[in-house]
C-alpha cells in the first residue's frame, strides 16, 4: 500500500489502472451521461466538459487539476479513502479536492457505500469548475475549520450531506438535481426526481442542520435551493457560532419527518423532463 503523506494525499498513479477498470469508468460515465440531460442543473452539464480529456477512462488528476485550476483555482488530489475532518475542511479551505483513486468493481455499478473515483469525479468536479459552486466548497472549508473546533462537525456534515452531496436546485424547468450523491447514482438521480415517497423541502440552514439522514438507503428528504449564488450568499451572511450555541439546545429532527415551519414542494414543481 502507498504511503499517505501527513495530508492524506498519495499518488494516483494514473498507470496503473487496469483496462478493465477503465472500462467501468466509461461504462459509467456513458450511462449517467445519457441519464441526466434535463434532469441535472444545466452548470453540471457545462462542468462535464471539464472531465473530456486526452486520454480515455478514468481521468488523470494532474491534467484534470491543470485545466480545473484554470477555470476557478482549484485541483484534485488523490486519497486512499475517508480522510480526517481536520484533513478534509483544510483541504476544501485551499480549494483541493480530494478524491478516492480506487474504483468500484463491475458488480458494483448501482451502488458503493464508500465514495470512489467515479463518485468523487464524475459527481464532484463539474460543479467545480463553476465559479459560484466553487466558491461556496472554499466557503464550507473554511467554515469546518471553525466547526471543528466548536464542536460542532455534526451539525455542519449535515449541510454538506444535504448540498453538496444530495442537493437539488429549482429551476424555470423544474426540479433538477446537483448533489453528487445523486449525479453519479443512475437510481437514485430516477428516485429523487419521479418517485413520490420522498420529501422535497425548500432549504432552510437550521432546519438542515438539525435533520438526521440516511446512509445505507435513497434519502428520505431532500432540501431544495433556489439557485447556487442563493446558497452561497446564505453560507456568507450567516454568523454560524450563535447557530451551532441554538442548535445546540434544540432536538434532531428525523430524516423523513415534516415539521410545522417546512415548504414542501408538490409534485407539480418537480422535473419536466422530456420522455
Amino acid at each position: 500500500m502507498t504511503d499517505k503523506a501527513t495530508d492524506w494525499t498519495i499518488p494516483q498513479n494514473w498507470a496503473a489502472y487496469t483496462p478493465a477498470q477503465h472500462a467501468t469508468w466509461d461504462t459509467l460515465f456513458a450511462r449517467q451521461a445519457k441519464l441526466l440531460p434535463g434532469r441535472v442543473a444545466d452548470e453540471f452539464i457545462t462542468g462535464l466538459d471539464i472531465l473530456r480529456l486526452s486520454k480515455p477512462g478514468i481521468p488523470d488528476f494532474d491534467e484534470l487539476s491543470e485545466r480545473l485550476m484554470k477555470a476557478t483555482g482549484w485541483q484534485v488530489l488523490a486519497v486512499p479513502g475517508l480522510v480526517p475532518d481536520d484533513v478534509f475542511f483544510d483541504h476544501l479551505a485551499n480549494r483541493r479536492f480530494v478524491a478516492g483513486n480506487f474504483i468500484r468493481r463491475p458488480d458494483q455499478l448501482d451502488y458503493l457505500q464508500e465514495p470512489d473515483v467515479f463518485h468523487d469525479v464524475f459527481g464532484h468536479v463539474p460543479l467545480l469548475a463553476n465559479t459560484v459552486f466553487a466558491d461556496y466548497m472554499q466557503a464550507y472549508g473554511i467554515g469546518g475549520q471553525r466547526a471543528n473546533g466548536l464542536g460542532a462537525i455534526r451539525n455542519l456534515a449535515r449541510l454538506y450531506w444535504y448540498t453538496v452531496e444530495f442537493g437539488l436546485v429549482q429551476t424555470a424547468q423544474g426540479l433538477r438535481v446537483y448533489g453528487a450523491g445523486i449525479a453519479s447514482s443512475y437510481s437514485e438521480t430516477l428516485f429523487a426526481l419521479d418517485d413520490p415517497s420522498p420529501n422535497r423541502i425548500a432549504f432552510d440552514l437550521r432546519r438542515i442542520m438539525r435533520t438526521c439522514y440516511r446512509i445505507d438507503d435513497f434519502q428520505q428528504s431532500y432540501f431544495v435551493i433556489d439557485s447556487f449564488a442563493a446558497l452561497l450568499d446564505a453560507t456568507l451572511r450567516t454568523d454560524f457560532g450563535p447557530l451551532y450555541d441554538a442548535l445546540a439546545t434544540q432536538h434532531d429532527i428525523a430524516a423523513d419527518a415534516i415539521v410545522a415551519d417546512d415548504r414542501v414542494l408538490s409534485r407539480g414543481t418537480q422535473s419536466h423532463v422530456q420522455r
